[in-house]
């Protein structure tokens, strides 16, 4: 339980992007000081990640940076800053990062930067002012293309196949390191297809909803067989909370479904909902791209009481009657 959370003080990053933006409402909601740091990259329209900061304009509770998280010595700033108005930061909800799996391939060293050196600093910081709680952003992807299904914390997760998973896995284990070394409560959470209003435009969701929608073609990777277990925002949101409401020592949990669906069962359910048929450009494989994700998540459901509660076709649902209103034109 959190005592006088209007008194405390939460660090966001990545607080203009999809689940960045969503924990930070959240966050808000329960009483927080939120401060956001993101650089508004190009990665999609900044337009709409400013769309996104919009919302909390009016919000007394929160404070936002443009700024770089591998600028060590801006971001730096910040927390001194905080410390000395009297509000310290007292938790980092580490959320930015670059992500995808296929753009990491073809720019692997700007992954490296951001996802690897990014997350360093701020368990610098971290050490440097004292704070005692450190929430992690992780992703399926360390699983890589492992047979074993459910994926489970304890599965090992040596053989990443795209440099978008090898810098999650790093960043995981520059978290152990700095939980061991300067008793830094860390929560490692493993994301798995998240989606939902103001989801990311370069995922399936937003993709095949666009084309759908429009009567474009879309492309389909393979033979449609291979399975994401795609994950509600509002689901995520929850567990994100509850691990900052709930320090650990040092933790990996898996936020999942736990309902892997076929792409062309997703593409199917998007159809009915949408009323069109897609036209399919039938394409191969992709590099980097895994045959399935799985999340096991009874460890989620034991330490968080995770549950997630809304189904593919109610989120699916949510999530084009939100393109409707903010993205067709």
């Amino acid at each position: 339980m959190v005592a006088n959370t209007e008194k405390m003080t939460i660090l966001v990053t990545g607080c203009a992007g999809f689940i960045g933006s969503h924990t930070t409402q959240a966050l808000l909601k329960k009483g927080y000081n939120v401060i956001g740091i993101d650089n508004l990259n190009d990665y999609y329209n900044p337009e709409w990640k400013k769309q996104n900061l919009a919302q909390f304009k009016h919000e007394n509770n929160f404070t936002y940076h443009c700024l770089d998280i591998i600028d060590q010595e801006k971001t730096g700033k910040i927390f001194a800053q905080a410390q000395q108005q009297n509000q310290p930061i007292k938790k980092i909800v580490h959320l930015a990062a670059r992500a995808g799996v296929r753009p990491s391939i073809q720019n692997p060293i700007l992954y490296e930067q951001t996802n690897v050196l990014g997350t360093l600093n701020l368990l610098e910081l971290a050490n440097d002012f004292e704070i005692p709680h450190f929430i992690f952003a992780s992703s399926s992807s360390v699983y890589g293309n492992q047979a074993k299904t459910p994926f489970s914390e304890i599965d090992p997760v040596n053989k990443p196949i795209s440099p978008y998973a090898a810098t999650k896995k790093a960043g995981e284990m520059l978290c152990h390191t700095y939980a061991h070394l300067y008793n830094i409560n860390t929560t490692c959470l493993r994301f798995f297809t998240v989606y939902g209003p103001a989801g990311r435009p370069d995922m399936a969701p937003y993709l095949f909803t666009e084309a759908i929608m429009k009567n474009k073609e879309i492309k389909k990777f393979g033979d449609g067989t291979s399975k994401r277990d795609y994950t509600y925002i509002d689901d995520i949101v929850a567990g994100v909370v509850a691990a900052v409401e709930k320090p650990f020592e040092f933790e990996i949990i898996n936020l999942g479904n736990n309902q892997p669906v076929s792409l062309n069962e997703f593409i199917t359910t998007l159809e009915q909902i949408i009323g069109n048929k897609a036209k399919i450009n039938s394409m191969p494989m992709q590099p980097g791209d895994v045959a399935q994700t799985y999340a096991d998540i009874n460890k989620a459901k034991q330490l968080l009481d995770f549950e997630p509660k809304t189904s593919l076709k109610q989120g699916l649902a949510k999530f084009v009657a939100w393109y409707q209103d903010n993205r067709l034109n």
